[in-house]
């Protein structure tokens, strides 16, 4: 081999070795990390609170003699990704690290909605069924129980449980979001076409969102009819979805139901939900209301803007959170700004409140459902477990908080609110990881955050030797148990 080969060959091989370890960048990248906590994640005085059970400090010191300890890139990415997911909130979590663009990519044209083809133009809307149909505990396989509806030829999932003499209804929701329900887009569809109105996507959208909730309701209504003297609505396995997880709970009880407190965090990523807050605010009042109407969207949307104005004007410190853990109640400083509540501007509103749509829904978005309060009068069970996150804690928590059901199961996953609008990933400098970050928070009438999860007031936990049929059984019996008179 020439002497100028070998050089050829050498340089090549540098050039494509992997860059040394460096240790001091990655220190800088979780520094960096711990930064942008402090100001952008909406979680983190609860999480350095007692309450939380998470021990911040702990977590911060494992990581950094681990970081210490580290020798390789991969090893120091290890470390940092166990001192995210030490937080057991879900929605702070790592996202895919994106190579370096590539020239322009131009967003492709959305497929064109053709009438006559509606399987099609639902699966372009994004309709699928893309959670589990099924029961999360295996109701279908035992004795006395008996599908009304399979969840794919019909919108939902339905059945009637005759337990010990006592019928239970079973109500499946796999997921809080109406593009879950393929049936719905496409009995959408069909209507629009019986009526000859024009097949565009946010009409389809619109119309396929009302028609879940309503077969929901009219579900919990033929339930009624057919002798259920309580319903299990199974939100077991479910990840989310959007605001119905606040809506819904209007179905049950014939009580106010009130939603939780609302808070973003106070930092410009709380910003663009209280921007949304005020547009919808002034649309509504450019409709010119009058009366109270006009007078509650006037001081709702005085509100806003003196909370949209206070962002960022008293900032704290919240790196104790790496030294030490404070009592919730103690916590003054938690860097968040009050968005309202979970239905709006109002924690909730009886129906037709004042006999405008416009008013009643920029105030309360529950009452986009209004025409539907009330479905199931009847004692609620609602299932949850370890699975059970985001809007579906939302429902859980909404239900048992207002006494419109009993919790039964296992603890939810604790995720909590997640993201009130879009929010930028979070990019560290050296490593390029990314990650998401919680802008919102919902707290439950103890004044707790919901990230902690949703403890059941029925407890139904796997037990050793227990197979899933028999632990579902034990589930039904203990709902029959409690209808028994003088319970």
């Amino acid at each position: 081999m020439t002497p100028l080969l070998s050089a050829a060959l050498m340089a090549t091989a540098l050039a494509s070795a992997p860059a040394p370890y460096d240790a001091h960048a990655w220190r800088a990248d979780f520094a960096q990390l711990k930064t942008a906590l402090q100001v952008r994640y909406v979680n983190l005085a609860w999480m350095g609170s007692y309450e939380s059970g998470i021990d911040v400090p702990a977590l911060a010191h494992r990581a950094e003699l681990a970081l210490d300890a580290a020798h390789s890139d991969a090893e120091a990415r290890d470390v940092l990704r166990a001192f995210v997911a030490g937080f057991h909130d879900g929605h702070l979590s790592e996202l895919a690290t994106q190579l370096p663009a590539q020239g322009d990519a131009p967003e492709p044209e959305k497929a064109t909605l053709d009438p006559a083809d509606p399987a099609s133009g639902c699966a372009a809307m994004g309709y699928a069924s893309t959670a589990s149909v099924a029961f999360s505990q295996p109701f279908e396989s035992l004795p006395g129980v008996h599908l009304l509806g399979d969840g794919q030829s019909s919108v939902l999932r339905i059945g009637m449980a005759d337990v010990d003499g006592r019928r239970i209804g079973l109500v499946r929701l796999q997921v809080f979001r109406a593009r879950g329900f393929p049936q719905a887009c496409l009995r959408a569809w069909a209507q629009a076409r019986r009526a000859a109105t024009p097949i565009t996507r946010a009409a389809i959208g619109e119309a396929a969102r009302y028609l879940w909730l309503k077969e929901l309701a009219e579900q919990l209504k033929a339930l009624r009819s057919a002798g259920a003297q309580a319903v299990i609505v199974d939100v077991g396995n479910n990840g989310g979805g959007d605001d119905s997880g606040d809506w819904i709970p209007r179905l049950f009880g014939t009580r106010p139901v009130a939603s939780s407190r609302l808070l973003v965090v106070d930092a410009p990523e709380g910003k663009g939900y209280l921007d949304e807050e005020i547009d919808g605010l002034t649309e509504a009042l450019a409709a010119r209301p009058g009366g109270k109407a006009k007078a509650d969207l006037e001081k709702a949307l005085a509100a806003f803007k003196a909370r949209k104005a206070s962002l960022g004007a008293a900032p704290c410190d919240l790196s104790w959170v790496w030294q030490e853990r404070r009592a919730w109640r103690e916590v003054a400083c938690r860097r968040v700004i009050d968005a309202g509540y979970a239905d709006g501007p109002l924690p909730g509103l009886p129906a037709h409140a004042y006999g405008d749509e416009t008013t009643e829904q920029a105030l309360a978005w529950s009452t986009i459902v209004q025409d539907l309060y009330g479905a199931w009068p009847g004692p609620a069970y609602v299932l949850t477990d370890g699975k059970t996150f985001s809007s579906a804690e939302m429902f859980a928590a909404t239900m048992k908080d207002n006494g419109a059901a009993k919790t039964i199961g296992v603890r939810t996953g604790g995720d909590g609110c997640g993201f009130m609008g879009d929010v930028p990933p979070l990019v560290l400098a050296h490593s390029r990881l990314r990650f998401r970050v919680p802008n919102c928070m919902r707290l439950r009438a103890d004044g707790s955050d919901e990230v902690a999860g949703i403890a059941p007031d029925l407890p139904i936990a796997p037990t050793e030797g227990e197979s899933d049929r028999a632990r579902a059984a034990r589930l039904l019996r203990t709902v029959a148990a409690e209808l028994e008179p003088g319970r």
